[in-house]
């Protein structure tokens, strides 16, 4: 996968990029991350990326001929069928579906914008989708874009040291992951679960099985809302709250 990245501090995308799955991923080929800054668009001595904002208001927007032209001359390196994408607070909610059905991508250009936003007409022109990475404020897109290419590089065949750990991390099947435990086997008086050391790979998969969708109940439940529980996950659940029921029960 090809992704170009049009910032206005491409440091701060270059430097995140060599380590972890998402480092590996470059060295290995499995993913291309380019630069364009659209200060080297500009046609004025102060290289001016921004402006007032028509309407009066506080601080700056990014004007659309320097942005505009990053985000075409970034295009012109990807492959057909790439999209223009804008990190943006309005932008619909990036989840681990969408990242999957990004990762089918051969490329795209993420658009960081600063100051108060972009010029509306470059989100009309030369953006084909926004997205958010949650319901707040950061001070620009590049921290989302780096949230989106991790979690797309976790995605490319041969990134991760096991593939199964793309499957099988939180929100893989729509829910929350299981509780991990390593040695020492107590730790101030809290022991690992015996089932996981039983060697019974079937007990040990329905225990994470049942683990996660109750995790996800009691900590996020509205997931549940948004994917339906089959029936084996249903049954799941109740033995779940019914072990909670006993535990209360015993305390």
């Amino acid at each position: 996968m090809q992704i170009e990245v049009v910032t206005l501090f491409p440091a701060l995308i270059e430097d995140a990029l060599r380590y972890g799955v998402l480092g590996r991923a470059i060295e290995r080929g499995l993913l291309s991350v380019g630069m364009h800054d659209p200060r080297a668009h500009t046609q004025d001595a102060h290289r001016t990326v921004d402006d007032r904002p028509y309407g009066g208001g506080p601080g700056m927007v990014l004007k659309p001929e320097p942005l505009c032209a990053a985000i075409a001359a970034a295009r012109q390196r990807l492959p057909a069928g790439s999209l223009r994408i804008a990190l943006s607070p309005q932008g619909q909610l990036l989840t681990q579906a969408r990242v999957q059905q990004l990762a089918s991508l051969p490329g795209m250009v993420l658009i960081a914008g600063r100051y108060e936003g972009i010029d509306q007409r470059v989100l009309e022109l030369a953006v084909d989708q926004e997205l958010s990475i949650g319901d707040y404020v950061v001070s620009g897109g590049e921290l989302p874009a780096l949230v989106l290419i991790d979690a797309l590089a976790r995605l490319q065949p041969g990134a991760l040291g096991d593939e199964r750990s793309s499957v099988e991390e939180s929100f893989g099947a729509g829910l929350l992951d299981w509780p991990h435990y390593t040695r020492p086997d107590v730790y101030q008086g809290r022991a690992v679960p015996a089932v996981l050391s039983s060697g019974d790979h079937a007990a040990i998969r329905r225990w994470r099985a049942t683990q996660s969708v109750g995790c996800t109940w009691l900590r996020r439940p509205e997931l549940i809302g948004r994917t339906p529980l089959d029936a084996e996950r249903r049954i799941l659940l109740e033995e779940f709250l019914q072990q909670q029921r006993d535990s209360a029960g015993e305390t």
